[in-house]
């Protein structure tokens, strides 16, 4: 139960005083995988895909043409997107959600490149089945997107609340290889102890594989971890001040503690 939704962009104070807009991006950029509405002749149908975000927010889905989802795609483009965090109880709807329309359309051979690129960075194990002639990268136009914080705790969300700064987006896009590179040569330790001690992951050689504006993935092999900023950075200084930030806490938690004398 969502419970009604409200609207506009107040700060949820059981989300740290993070804006809804904010809360819906770090959801959707964290999802390995999602759940895709789609339609035909009026029958709804859902399935499970595996979306990865652009920098501005666009949803990206490697889809193959043999799948019943890209059928009704291109039938008709209008679909839906669910992507779920990590419930707060035993009672399943006290997991925050985000439900985002939108207008599915094939990303054109001249644009899909880097936008692939950046989607099997959140997917490395799909370098397997990446070149099939069958599958294709797709992209969704956001419309708009329905936030559930958690039990009764819905916001309806505009585009203009939804997607990030487009000049931030634009700073960090043209900052990320410099920053990428920097990181992993001078700083692979940092990258390391942001994964074991913040994110959950192993030993492994854990380096720094994409950022944007509300975080950054880390990978190892097949794994990808995904680093949420406290707050939108919109300068390649905001992402030195966030990735300091997380390497400090994690070596605190990292730190064994003093044995008793």
């Amino acid at each position: 139960m969502a419970g009604q939704a409200g609207s506009g962009a107040e700060t949820d104070p059981d989300q740290g005083g993070r804006a809804p807009g904010f809360q819906a991006r770090t959801l959707l950029r964290g999802a390995a995988a999602a759940a895709l509405a789609t339609q035909q002749a009026g029958q709804p149908f859902a399935s499970l895909v595996t979306p990865a975000m652009a920098p501005d927010l666009t949803p990206l889905l490697w889809l193959s043409s043999l799948s019943e989802h890209t059928r009704q795609l291109r039938a008709g483009p209008r679909c839906a997107l669910l992507v779920q965090g990590t419930a707060e109880s035993a009672n399943p709807q006290t997991a925050p959600r985000v439900t985002l329309t939108g207008l599915a359309e094939p990303v054109p051979e001249a644009e899909a490149p880097p936008l692939k690129a950046r989607w099997l960075v959140r997917h490395p194990y799909a370098a397997l089945y990446a070149g099939f002639g069958d599958f294709a990268l797709w992209r969704i136009r956001p419309g708009g997107a329905l936030l559930v914080g958690g039990f009764a705790r819905a916001t309806r969300l505009r585009l203009a609340e939804l997607l990030p700064d487009p000049a931030a987006v634009a700073a960090i896009a043209e900052a990320e290889a410099g920053i990428i590179a920097h990181v992993n040569a001078d700083h692979a330790d940092a990258v390391a102890a942001i994964a074991r001690g913040l994110l959950g992951g192993g030993e492994a050689d854990w380096r720094l594989a994409a950022v944007d504006v509300d975080g950054a993935d880390i990978a190892a092999g097949d794994q990808v971890l995904r680093l949420a900023f406290a707050a939108s950075v919109t300068a390649a200084e905001g992402v030195r001040t966030e990735l300091v930030r997380a390497a400090r806490a994690a070596r605190a938690r990292l730190v064994p503690p003093a044995a008793n004398s």
